[in-house]
């Protein structure tokens, strides 16, 4: 649709059918499309934004911000700049300032899965059910219980309550 649509701005969330956003990213811009994609979503972690700018996105808004923020966002987008608020901005610089490379980094879930079952792990560890989740990203929950294994076969965890935990430790989700 980018190719057809011609948009000035690409507005863009990560949990999508099909595709999941990180990966539209980069089938974006492997099509040499070069529309700004400004990428609206739930997600706050250091490392989920570092992969969705890597990939090739121009922005960052929280959808919790997006109501103060979303216009400044698209100007400053569509004139070629890229934007990250204030509040992530911070959070990077920190991470980025204050984190050691240890051997724990080597567990860490961006090593180790792959962006659809980091999806998977997120909504798992936020007490959803194969079905509710199935449902959230138009899979099958046969689908989601193969990642589920997967997922937990590579982490090797054996409990549920693992999986939350490890979800928790490598900031997969808020406390």
């Amino acid at each position: 649709m980018v190719e057809t649509l011609k948009p000035n701005v690409l507005l863009l969330d990560l949990s999508m059918p099909d595709m999941n956003g990180i990966d539209c990213i980069k089938e974006i811009r492997s099509r040499g499309l070069t529309c700004p994609i400004l990428v609206l979503t739930m997600y706050d972690d250091e490392e989920y934004i570092t992969e969705v700018m890597r990939s090739g996105a121009n922005s960052y808004v929280l959808k919790k911000s997006a109501d103060t923020e979303l216009m400044e966002c698209i100007i400053k987008i569509h004139t070629g700049k890229k934007y990250l608020n204030e509040a992530l901005s911070q959070s990077l610089l920190n991470s980025i300032l204050y984190t050691s490379t240890d051997v724990s980094d080597q567990q860490s879930p961006y090593k180790i899965l792959s962006t659809r079952e980091r999806e998977v792990l997120r909504f798992l560890a936020h007490g959803h059910t194969n079905s509710e989740i199935a449902k959230l990203l138009s899979l099958s929950p046969k689908t989601i219980d193969t990642y589920r294994s997967r997922i937990m076969h590579k982490l090797n965890i054996h409990k549920k309550s693992d999986l939350v935990n490890y979800a928790i430790q490598y900031n997969l989700i808020a406390l």
